[in-house]
């Protein structure tokens, strides 16, 4: 057992981190926790007040196949302290117990790791020119794919007019995550949030730039650690305060990882980390959307694509008056994940295709080189 077990405890070390850490034991490695990452250098957190710069090792960026494979922010690494400074090598990356994946930005098919080790996600939203239902249900499925709890945060409470019709309406898509209406300028509303940052466990606040993260984290942290803008007077939007993700301990021995307003934010599935409940049907979709995926379990045709089948239990739900616009919805994010797989599998053929042709000619070249010789 680790000498500095109750000051990584406040960092949200456990058993199972313990576990896995076994294999690095014995070999002059220590655990961490990744606060940062700046241009391939990390600031890892090793106890209250204790933090270290790391790089990665030569041999850890060699053999990761993609990005996912190195650490983010919220990462628990075993490194190699350098005696006399305060730096070291990261040479491994733990199992993650939670990850928020989004498809990467761009034309690129892959997936980015946002956050790891987050045991609730904050879906925070303004309830002035900012609120979106749709954005809402987006934000709840990548919730539901990360295994992370998800809490939606509709902050700035004091900018609406009519705060409780809107909540009702989030809290009639939200199936069951708890809503909280907050108004820091007012003081109201966030007298619950402290309890998700108990000591060891760590919250991230998602959402778009100027919807009150920033402002948020300095209620929780009893003080400015972050710093705030006020949002653009002719359309209300925000301007980005936060430019990289940053896990930040607070006072009461909680952690919260405040993260840049996100321009795009398009689903990703990786099929090795959500287990599916059906094949074909992805993860998170039919959680966030629990009330459309029950009446689809009616439907005559267990492959009905409710669009003209017979006894179709959805369409007879739209004919009867449900909401139609929470289905295009369902339906629109069904596609886009079936897109990004379809993208993924081509990728992954292309890229299969290629190191063969590559061995293949090193193969031809190095017979050429035997008959020349």
């Amino acid at each position: 057992m680790l000498d500095n077990q109750v000051d990584l405890g406040s960092l949200g070390w456990d058993e199972f981190f313990q576990k896995f850490f076994l294999p690095y034991s014995g070999r002059d490695l220590v655990p961490g926790r990744i606060a940062s990452e700046h241009r391939g250098k990390y600031l890892v957190l090793t106890g209250p007040g204790e933090q270290l710069s790391g790089t990665l090792s030569g041999k850890l960026r060699y053999q990761s196949n993609w990005r996912g494979d190195l650490p983010v922010a919220g990462d628990w690494v075993a490194m190699r302290q350098r005696h006399g400074d305060c730096t070291a090598t990261i040479v491994g990356v733990l199992p993650r117990k939670s990850q928020f994946v989004r498809g990467a930005a761009g034309v690129k098919t892959e997936g980015q790791i946002i956050a790891a080790n987050i045991d609730t996600v904050f879906l925070v939203m303004a309830l002035n020119s900012d609120f979106n239902l749709r954005r809402i249900e987006r934000y709840l499925v990548m919730a539901s794919q990360s295994g992370a709890q998800p809490a939606v945060v509709l902050s700035k409470s004091d900018l609406c007019s009519d705060p409780k019709h809107k909540t009702t309406q989030v809290a009639a898509l939200a199936m069951g995550a708890p809503v909280h209406v907050v108004s820091v300028v007012n003081q109201t509303g966030l007298e619950e949030l402290p309890f998700y940052v108990a000591p060891g466990k760590t919250v991230a606040m998602l959402g778009s730039s100027g919807v009150g993260k920033s402002t948020l984290i300095n209620y929780l942290a009893g003080k400015e650690v972050q710093k705030t803008q006020d949002v653009r007077v002719h359309d209300g939007r925000g301007k980005h305060t936060t430019t990289s993700r940053q896990l930040i301990l607070l006072p009461s021995g909680g952690l919260v990882l405040d993260t840049p307003g996100m321009r795009e934010l398009q689903l990703w599935d990786e099929p090795d980390l959500n287990k599916r409940p059906l094949p074909g049907t992805p993860p998170g979709i039919d959680q966030a959307f629990s009330d459309i995926a029950s009446l689809a379990d009616q439907c005559y045709f267990r492959n009905c694509s409710h669009d003209g089948e017979p006894n179709c239990a959805i369409q007879s739900a739209m004919a009867s008056g449900a909401d139609q616009a929470r289905f295009r919805s369902y339906q629109k994010l069904q596609k886009e994940l079936r897109y990004q797989e379809r993208r993924r599998d081509k990728a992954a053929h292309t890229k299969e295709k290629t190191k063969w042709k590559k061995l293949c000619r090193m193969a031809r070249e190095k017979a050429e080189r035997k008959r020349g010789g």
